[in-house]
């Protein structure tokens, strides 16, 4: 049974945000590289768009945060916790917020994204050019670099880093795999794919 499938399962082929039953995604929570049951949710085209897109957040829509957030599925937790960070300036969010509770690993997951920030306090990374770099992003080193442990090799110039993850509370810090190794790099050697020179 593949992911999807599981996902189908476990949610009896609903959103498992609001319980729509249409056109139904599955979504990895970010920062996570890997697609499992704990990192992964069913969610319909509607909870899609607004968590990918900010901007069209309609905050009614998540009332259903009210039922969702009990889930006993890991993944749905973090990402009702998400969503309710991003709408704590209505109010009622931040109620539930206080009622969750979370295991120290399980928290420093949910902060990943930094959604519990309010936009003064967030970190933004940014590559060598100034390009702002998110989860996901892919990204080219600038130089080589020597990369202890996992048997000791040089990264070399030139090397594409694909779906890096940002590290949450260092501006300069991004993690990503390199010859199937998973290595931190500084920012300030890596450059952004196909993103625009900062003058």
């Amino acid at each position: 049974m593949n992911i999807r499938e599981e996902l189908e399962k476990r949610s009896g082929n609903q959103c498992e945000l609001c319980t729509a039953t249409g056109n139904l995604n599955d979504l990895r929570l970010k920062p996570s590289l890997t697609d499992t049951l704990d990192t992964n949710i069913l969610i319909c085209d509607t909870c899609k768009d607004q968590i990918d897109n900010p901007e069209n957040m309609d905050t009614n829509h998540w009332r259903c945060l009210n039922d969702s957030m009990w889930s006993e599925h890991k993944a749905v937790q973090i990402t009702a916790w998400r969503m309710l960070n991003r709408l704590k300036t209505e109010g009622w969010p931040q109620d539930l917020i206080d009622m969750m509770y979370f295991e120290d690993a399980d928290l420093r997951f949910a902060e990943a994204t930094g959604d519990h920030l309010s936009d003064d306090e967030k970190i933004i990374h940014r590559d060598s050019n100034g390009a702002i770099l998110e989860n996901g992003d892919t990204v080219t080193l600038i130089k080589d670099l020597d990369v202890k442990g996992g048997g000791n090799f040089t990264a070399k110039r030139g090397t594409a880093v694909r779906n890096i993850s940002l590290v949450h509370d260092n501006a300069e810090h991004i993690e990503g795999r390199v010859e199937g190794t998973h290595i931190v790099i500084l920012t300030k050697f890596v450059k952004k794919a196909n993103a625009p020179q900062q003058s």
